[in-house]
């Protein structure tokens, strides 16, 4: 995209328009109490530990700020973002994988997405990253994703692995709030990340679009991972659907604060405690937009299912496990294909 028209995107003539509610939004949290490491309070990381709790409860959505990352590395790799979606189409293409364009550089063309007005570049935590060969639950082989190596803009690649550092710190800390929440140990989620962890960063570029009303920069969705920590721009853009009346709620750009939306996965370890929510990007006719998302996600092999400590007669598990690489390679292959069936849910699993 960037300089790629309109031409890449089909928009439904009988689209709906969107309705949106303009508030106050998610909740902001101030992490400092778990950051700095000179705050030894225990009513404050107690505190904390209660917004989390019905942060995740009541919107599965919540904005942090004072949470460590380095405001110049965020700058770095905004603007790093902008001048590599700058280049002309030809060149970003080069950084386009394979048939399914990941991890690396996708457009809509090449996806033949028509429901996303955008372009996005995919960059993994670990390089290599074991997958899956395929998502049949009885082939046991597994391949290789290997990151691309952008020449351009210059430390491009150096900035993206300082960035995903950073942004691992921030998993991990809320992992353990998260964990706490729940009643279980601090450090119970660490586990599932050791050992061939699939996270991997994106970044999203949102062209200006001549149909905001009629086309959205990625439809509705909830995400299959554990956790989405999300940079957005000025411009914004990303709304929320209210679990109270299932109202869009726009979610305004904070400055320097990441947004955080719980994963299937979490709500999957909850037994339903805690619910993935759906959401989606909107674009406009004056403004580009860029955003920044960094999925945290398990090893391959994790199987996914409800804690062992939340399980009882009076809370007995939702869900049937299943493996995460699996689900995973499962979902990029439809990600990319015109499918017959639904693409693969996590209330597949749930059991009556």
């Amino acid at each position: 995209m960037g300089e790629v028209d309109s031409a890449f995107i089909q928009i439904p003539e009988n689209r709906p328009k969107l309705s949106i509610i303009q508030a106050e939004g998610i909740p902001v949290i101030n992490l400092s109490p778990i950051i700095d490491n000179t705050i030894q309070d225990s009513s404050a990381i107690e505190s904390l530990v209660k917004e989390i709790a019905s942060a995740c409860k009541e919107w599965g959505f919540f904005q942090v700020t004072n949470h460590g990352v380095p405001l110049n590395l965020r700058l770095r790799i905004e603007e790093a973002s902008k001048v590599f979606f700058a280049q002309s189409l030809e060149e970003k293409r080069k950084l386009t994988i394979d048939d399914i364009g990941f991890p690396g550089y996708q457009d809509t063309e090449h996806t033949k997405n028509v429901r996303d007005w955008k372009e996005v570049f995919d960059f993994l935590s670990k390089d290599p990253t074991l997958i899956p060969l395929n998502s049949d639950e009885h082939d046991d082989r597994v391949t290789r994703w290997t990151n691309p190596s952008p020449q351009y803009p210059p430390h491009f690649k150096v900035i993206i692995e300082e960035y995903i550092k950073e942004m691992e710190k921030v998993g991990f800390k809320l992992l353990e709030l998260i964990a706490l929440s729940l009643g279980v140990e601090a450090k119970r989620f660490e586990e599932f990340f050791i050992k061939n962890q699939t996270s991997f960063l994106r970044l999203n570029h949102y062209p200006p679009c001549p149909y905001p009303h009629l086309a959205l920069g990625v439809g509705p969705h909830k995400d299959s991972g554990v956790l989405t920590i999300l940079a957005q721009d000025e411009v914004g853009g990303l709304q929320v659907k209210r679990k109270t009346d299932q109202q869009w709620i726009l979610v305004k750009p904070t400055p320097d604060a990441y947004i955080i939306n719980v994963g299937d996965i979490i709500q999957i370890w909850s037994n339903d405690a805690y619910e993935s929510v759906e959401h989606r990007a909107m674009v406009n006719t004056e403004k580009g937009r860029f955003s920044i998302p960094f999925f945290f996600n398990p090893g391959h092999d994790t199987e996914v299912k409800p804690l062992e400590e939340l399980i009882n007669e009076q809370n007995p598990s939702k869900y049937r496990p299943y493996k995460w690489g699996k689900f995973l390679i499962h979902r990029k292959d439809s990600n990319f294909k015109k499918q017959d069936v639904e693409n693969l849910q996590i209330y597949h699993y749930k059991l009556p």
